[in-house]
């Protein structure tokens, strides 16, 4: 029905995982794991600028985006 539709076939796949986890309980709880589900999704088709797709950089990445120390 929305195939064509670029931003629902991008949003697919976090309503994949939402509807599974019986909701979200308090926005910052959502907002945490709709961040995380969207840097993964990310990592995943390559739209960040790595150096080498490296374990390591992609760890260095979801860490700075998030602010956690090593």
């Amino acid at each position: 029905k929305y195939l064509n539709n670029i931003v629902e076939q991008d949003h697919r796949f976090i309503k994949k995982r939402v509807r599974s986890m019986l909701g979200l309980k308090s926005f910052h709880t959502a907002t945490s794991i709709i961040s995380g589900i969207e840097a993964m999704h990310m990592v995943k088709k390559e739209q960040i600028d790595l150096r080498d797709q490296s374990v390591q950089n992609q760890k260095e990445f979801i860490h700075r985006l998030f602010g956690l120390t090593a």
